[in-house]
């Protein structure tokens, strides 16, 4: 009787450590997305090549801090909300598949192809980043023609390469201040 009751104990708590990752995950999640979101919608810093958003490197903090899937969802979700509520419904689907495939490549070479390399994340969020000008440049072929396409080339990487700086300069700060140390989850 005793042992059956121990059984069920652990089952008991088994259930409840699993739910809890499950809500870690969620609330993780969706903090990074709300945090993405706010990020490009109210975020918008004037640059010589147009401006730029912290959304990007929200992004890229996400994929950092608590990995790949984490870090799809968010900036998929984050950036796709922002260009719904910006009125750019056009950009949604696009922006939400193009800024997960980014952190999707950037988890992959980061964390699978080159885990035991210095600085993988900023390699992946580099190669990344070169899927992601290139889907941008590939979808504006058939919206707005050929030559605005490639005029808008360096403004999406100008901008892809501001969120890189910034999302690095930001992780590699919370990373050296430990202010996050009990919250961080590695992939």
């Amino acid at each position: 009787m005793e042992k059956t009751i121990s059984n069920k104990k652990q089952s008991v708590n088994k259930a409840h450590t699993a739910d809890s990752v499950k809500i870690y995950d969620i609330v993780i999640t969706g903090l990074m997305a709300a945090l993405v979101f706010v990020g490009t919608y109210f975020f918008k810093i004037p640059t010589s090549f147009g401006y730029t958003h912290l959304g990007d490197c929200m992004i890229i903090l996400t994929v950092c801090m608590f990995g790949t899937r984490k870090g799809v969802l968010a900036g998929a979700i984050g950036a796709g909300l922002s260009d719904l509520l910006g009125g750019y419904t056009i950009w949604v689907l696009p922006t939400m598949l193009f800024k997960g495939i980014w952190a999707l490549i950037m988890g992959i070479v980061a964390y699978k192809l080159l885990s035991k390399v210095k600085f993988n994340w900023l390699i992946g969020a580099v190669a990344g980043a070169v899927v992601h000008i290139a889907l941008y440049t590939l979808i504006k072929i058939p919206l707005y023609g050929m030559e605005y396409a490639m005029l808008r080339i360096p403004i999406i990487t100008g901008q892809t390469i501001c969120g890189i700086v910034f999302g690095s300069a930001l992780y590699m700060f919370i990373k050296s201040s430990g202010i996050l140390r009990n919250v961080i989850k590695k992939k």
